[in-house]
């Protein structure tokens, strides 16, 4: 496994490539906030994503 750190504009590409647009990506999650939030919360972090970001994302 590859000691390169995970982040969002790596898992925005693996959505772009497997064909997924930006609505498609807004109600996955909005989907994975609804279902399991701390979760998401998790997530959102491990890409490292700015606190001000994550907020927006949730909200949405």
């Amino acid at each position: 496994m590859s000691n390169e750190v995970m982040n969002k504009e790596k898992w925005v590409l693996l959505f772009r490539e497997i064909g997924l647009d930006d609505a498609t990506m807004t109600a996955w999650h909005k989907e994975f906030e609804a279902r399991y939030p701390d979760e998401h919360l998790s997530f959102l972090e491990w890409l490292n994503v700015s606190k001000n970001e994550i907020e927006l994302i949730r909200a949405q």
